[in-house]
């Protein structure tokens, strides 16, 4: 234990709903400190796309001074008493999208974590005692242990960071059905999600279609091991070249609304799963034709479980697998620059928010 660290943490926080895009520098009380909690001093967050979500309120209305932020790498700095995952002072260590569960019921006992009823995010959701959860834009953050995870010394933490939430979340989809050799998979949407399922999907042993609307990533997309890659918006014939083709298909476009299933449900073997991981504005709505789904599943996939994420870390440790980031210092302007580039698309393809030792001093 050590008393190297405030009462009160700092963080980049919404303070002005209107005004999302302009995140400023505010304190906040941390939650209370239990047996089993873990305060980690933050190194370096990663930008999600739920993160611009959740600061325009496209899910929920947003609590004022929210900080945001969810793929988080820093180092411990205070172990509860009770804590028995073996993590010490100093380890370094990944959060996620979530930051606790019941651990006690089936789901969770089955490394099903994210789909407990007491699942809490990472932040913007209630604990039982009522605390909103305050995320990674910050100096510590405070955690149970079971979603304090070790990283690999071999992969650099502004890499790690994407991995604790997009990693993942498209990941887990791919583990838990079946990607592997000789399976045929597509990644829809090379963004900052697809382009690591494309990534994924090739070092687990599959032969990779990239999908998006247009040509212009197609370089990209190879580039990150992609074998085939379709652009749908301007091969007019791609599902009837394609039908019968595909074992998996996980959907990680930011959005439904372009997303016509239908088609992809025609290029699809019997008994194949189309797996969605979008989480669009809550007024889209998926369209598609229920007579068009016989002998193809179809169905959503939230985050993976601490099971998981440790064994993807291991993956890109192992293969030496690189995704695509680049760094902004945190700050305010930092992090609006950071969110202004995603609004406009202009990133490849993921941000990395580093320096928080100059920022936090």
């Amino acid at each position: 234990m050590t008393n190297n660290y405030p009462e009160e943490f700092q963080g980049f926080g919404i303070v002005d709903k209107d005004d999302w895009l302009h995140p400023k520098k505010i304190n906040f009380k941390p939650k209370e400190f239990t047996p089993n909690s873990v305060d980690i001093k933050i190194e370096c967050c990663g930008v999600c796309g739920s993160d611009i979500h959740c600061a325009k309120s496209d899910w929920s209305e947003l609590s004022h001074g929210q900080v945001v932020g969810h793929e988080i790498i820093g180092t411990v700095a205070k172990i509860g008493p009770d804590c028995n995952t073996g993590l010490k002072i100093g380890d370094r260590v990944g959060v996620g999208a979530q930051v606790f569960s019941c651990l006690d019921c089936d789901r969770c006992k089955n490394d099903n974590e994210p789909y407990c009823p007491k699942l809490v995010t990472t932040y913007s959701q209630p604990y039982e005692d009522g605390y909103i959860s305050q995320g990674g834009y910050a100096n510590y953050i405070r955690v149970h242990e079971h979603f304090a995870v070790p990283i690999p010394e071999e992969i650099p933490s502004e890499l790690a960071a994407p991995l604790m939430c997009g990693g993942i979340t498209v990941f887990s989809p791919l583990l838990r059905n079946g990607c592997g050799p000789g399976k045929k998979v597509g990644i829809v949407g090379i963004g900052g999600i697809g382009h690591m399922g494309v990534i994924f999907a090739k070092a687990l042993g599959a032969e990779v279609w990239a999908f998006s609307r247009k040509n212009n990533k197609k370089e990209d997309a190879l580039k990150l091991g992609a074998d085939h890659y379709v652009a749908t918006m301007e091969d007019e014939d791609w599902d009837k070249k394609l039908f019968d083709t595909f074992d998996l298909v996980v959907v990680c476009a930011s959005s439904l609304t372009d997303i016509k299933i239908d088609r992809f449900v025609k290029v699809m073997k019997i008994g194949s799963s189309i797996i969605s991981i979008t989480a669009p504005s809550r007024e889209e709505k998926l369209v598609l034709n229920p007579l068009g789904l016989l002998g193809v599943k179809i169905g959503n996939s939230g985050i993976g479980s601490v099971k998981e994420i440790k064994t993807m870390l291991d993956l890109v440790a192992k293969k030496n697998l690189k995704i695509w980031v680049e760094t902004i210092p945190i700050s305010e302007k930092g992090v609006n620059e950071a969110f202004e580039r995603m609004e406009s698309g202009d990133v490849r393809y993921r941000f990395t928010l580093v320096d928080y030792d100059k920022e936090f001093k």
